[in-house]
């Protein structure tokens, strides 16, 4: 969440800054206005409460003196102003709670080096590689769904039968792959950052940590018996692993992957291409995270960015680099780079990657301190996170593209350790 002090400082800073997202602003006015009335409240309950304290000392001391009747009077006003400051602390409690509901629902500023503009028709391609869409062959041109199906490697049809729409089930060699990519983005990640195996279903505070709640509430799986939610990201737990705890300037930055399944409702995909593996609720990514300081998140962000787009390029997709505008970018986030496939068999760009800075945005929702080198108390943590490979779209582009005349598939030689030796699906 936003620093309250922060609009408290420069409330017209502030409110600039979210209109680059097309925010009105209206929110930032009135976090504004509760801000004062907090403060006025808490000093009008804190000055009745020294005042009640004072004034039980007073009775105690005239007890001891056996003046009863002037210490049953002042017990008398004693209670009353105990009543008034009663209804002082419930009005503080109600002012704070409409507070922390505004500062959590209201997006993170910008970065003033994120592009302006107000939907995904604004965002800058910063660089394509390798992507001459009509050099293609006919039977690149061939939906992954229809490929999936024919050979016998994608069953969509009894994954609904299992499970409903917009499920979908990997088979044979399809499920080797889903296998394979995620095998192969964990190792080359192992190097610098700790593999995690985090849980898959957490607490609401988890969620409202990374900004999923209560922004996002309805494209999310809540199971209501144990309130629980099922993640819709590893970003989700593992910005969430030193909630409440502090870490040393030295450890830092902290890195860390999760191989995950994740889940969504997709509940804003009605009148959008939901077939095969475009959009659906269920699927295996892998995520790397930092905690960092916000000296350190610049080369944290560019190394994210590199590691996602390196595994992309070593897959043999073509690709392009997207710098997400203002109003395009997630609520959480300060600055997004998106990576793109060209999936020739439903002509295409697909995304496959979000690698997003987050400022202190997220670290303040869930209290990520960490103790500087030099100086006194603590800091808050800047977060950064990125899919070092989502399998289902990077799936679809991979059996389009590597088909070959014959109808098989060829593994790009990357995977084919992971693949059992195999070169070829068919």
């Amino acid at each position: 969440m936003l620093d309250v002090r922060a609009i408290r400082a420069d409330p017209d800073a502030v409110r600039a800054a979210v209109a680059r997202r097309g925010d009105d602003g209206g929110s930032v006015d009135r976090v504004h206005q509760l801000d004062v009335d907090l403060r006025r409240l808490m000093a009008k309950r804190d000055s009745l409460r020294a005042e009640v304290r004072s004034i039980s000392n007073e009775v105690g001391k005239l007890f001891r003196d056996k003046r009863q009747e002037e210490a049953t009077e002042l017990q008398a006003q004693s209670k009353l102003l105990g009543e008034e400051e009663k209804a002082l602390d419930a009005e503080v409690a109600a002012v704070e709670g409409e507070l922390r509901d505004l500062l959590l629902r209201i997006p993170n500023m910008p970065a003033d080096d994120c592009p302006d503009g107000a939907t995904e028709a604004d965002n800058v391609v910063v660089r394509t590689e390798g992507a001459d869409p009509a050099s293609y062959a006919d039977h690149q041109r061939i939906p992954h769904w229809e490929i999936g199906e024919r050979l016998g490697i994608l069953d969509v049809q009894r994954a609904v039968k299992l499970s409903g729409s917009m499920f979908v089930m990997y088979r044979k060699q399809g499920a080797a792959l889903v296998r394979a990519l995620c095998q192969l983005a964990l190792d080359r990640n192992a190097d610098l950052y700790e593999e995690v195996r985090p849980p898959t279903l957490v607490r609401t505070d988890t969620m409202v940590a990374t900004g999923h709640l209560p922004k996002f509430v309805d494209e999310a799986y809540h199971m209501e018996r144990d309130d629980l939610w099922a993640i819709p990201t590893a970003e989700v737990p593992l910005t969430s692993l030193g909630r409440d705890e502090v870490q040393d300037e030295a450890d830092l930055p902290l890195r860390f992957c999760a191989h995950t399944s994740c889940f969504r409702r997709e509940a804003g995909s009605a009148g959008k291409d939901t077939r095969g593996l475009l959009r659906v609720h269920e699927f295996d990514k892998v995520e790397i995270l930092s905690y960092c300081t916000p000296d350190q998140a610049a080369d944290l962000h560019a190394e994210i960015l590199s590691r996602a787009e390196g595994l992309i390029a070593d897959l043999g997709l073509a690709h392009r680099i997207l710098d997400l505008c203002a109003g395009d970018i997630g609520a959480s986030a300060r600055r997004t780079f998106d990576i793109e496939v060209y999936a020739p068999g439903v002509d295409n760009w697909l995304e496959v990657s979000s690698v997003s800075w987050f400022g202190d945005y997220q670290a303040r929702r869930a209290n990520l301190r960490y103790r500087p080198e030099s100086g006194k108390g603590t800091e808050i943590l800047n977060t950064l996170n990125g899919s070092a490979l989502a399998v289902p779209r990077v799936w679809a582009a991979l059996v389009e593209v590597w088909r070959r005349p014959d109808g098989t598939v060829e593994i790009p030689e990357i995977l084919r350790p992971y693949m059992r030796g195999a070169d070829s699906i068919g």
